[in-house]
């Protein structure tokens, strides 16, 4: 036996003497992964399988090969539905890190850690609030009797005044624009546990250099916290492209197809239309778009202890 295979044997033994000795706790994981195979994994292992098929999601089904794949390429309303998609991801990246980072960096340069406290908790707020109740009151806001059109009458531009949800060339901004000003709670916290997180040290040394406000921001602490932007783009891309919860509650996908996207197309395909194998075409379409832009992310966005590591 080579002194390769003898040092593999020999971790091949202390793997096995250590899973022996946390056997109960490897048991009390089993549920656990049994679970997580059952409701996660086996359901997107279905759905490569069944995107292949003709299926009324019970009793019919045919094999059609790339036939819902083709079909779905080639479909106006499918093609329009992923350019809204790739306009509403692209905004909602640029939305959910830039405003969240200015509000974190705002109360990072707080001087007072009782007004740190206080704003943290402010912004922090809305995160107890149902998703459903903002959509709901922003929903009522763009009505055509709405605070926004009142206001705008108010003010004299009631020319301006329309429904904001109803209008073919507004709806899709709209949408974008629900939410203002912006600040994700949740990206905020993990802003400023970056920026917290920065040594002393360097931010010292930046004064010292001459980099105070928005060339501090630039030069030292973005390139630092660019871990953790790259957290918030990965999140922000998997849920805009997987999102439609939103467009179902604001505009069901109209008028027309204006605010149609791939999420809520799968959502009724599956389940108003009964043609789950197209559903779970889409949603496989949407799976290998994630995977591609995740993989681009983490591999090519690399911060400073990323690179020196």
């Amino acid at each position: 036996m080579s002194i390769r295979d003898s040092v593999t044997a020999s971790k091949g033994s202390r793997w096995l003497k250590q899973v022996k000795q946390s056997r109960i706790l490897y048991l009390l994981l089993v549920p656990t992964f049994l679970m997580l195979i059952a409701f996660n994994y086996w359901p997107a292992i279905t759905a490569l399988y069944r995107s292949l098929y003709a299926w009324d999601g019970a009793f019919y089904q045919q094999f059609i090969g790339l036939g819902n794949f083709q079909e779905m390429f080639s479909d106006p309303i499918m093609i329009t539905s992923f350019r809204n998609m790739a306009l509403l991801t692209m905004g909602w990246v640029v939305i959910r890190v830039v405003f969240p980072l200015l509000g974190a960096e705002l109360v990072f340069n707080l001087r007072s850690a009782w007004a740190q406290y206080f704003y943290r908790v402010i912004f922090v707020i809305p995160m107890v609030i149902p998703q459903i109740v903002t959509l709901l009151l922003w929903r009522f806001m763009y009505g055509m009797y709405g605070p926004i059109n009142e206001f705008l009458r108010v003010a004299g531009l009631g020319h301006l005044a329309r429904g904001w949800l109803g209008d073919f060339d507004f709806a899709l901004p709209a949408i974008l624009f629900v939410g203002f000003p912006w600040i994700d709670a949740f990206n905020f916290l993990i802003f400023l546990a970056g920026l917290i997180a920065i040594p002393s040290s360097v931010l010292e040394t930046a004064l010292l250099e001459g980099a105070v406000g928005l060339r501090r921001i630039v030069m030292v602490d973005i390139p630092l916290i660019l871990g953790q932007i790259k957290l918030v783009v990965v999140l922000t891309l998997i849920n805009s492209i997987r999102e439609y919860q939103m467009i179902l509650v604001m505009t069901n996908g109209g008028p027309g197809w204006a605010t149609m996207v791939p999420g809520l197309a799968m959502y009724q395909n599956a389940f108003l239309y009964g043609r789950m194998g197209y559903g779970s075409a889409i949603g496989t379409t949407l799976f290998v778009i994630l995977l591609g832009l995740t993989y681009l992310n983490m591999r090519y966005v690399q911060s400073e202890i990323e690179l020196k590591a």
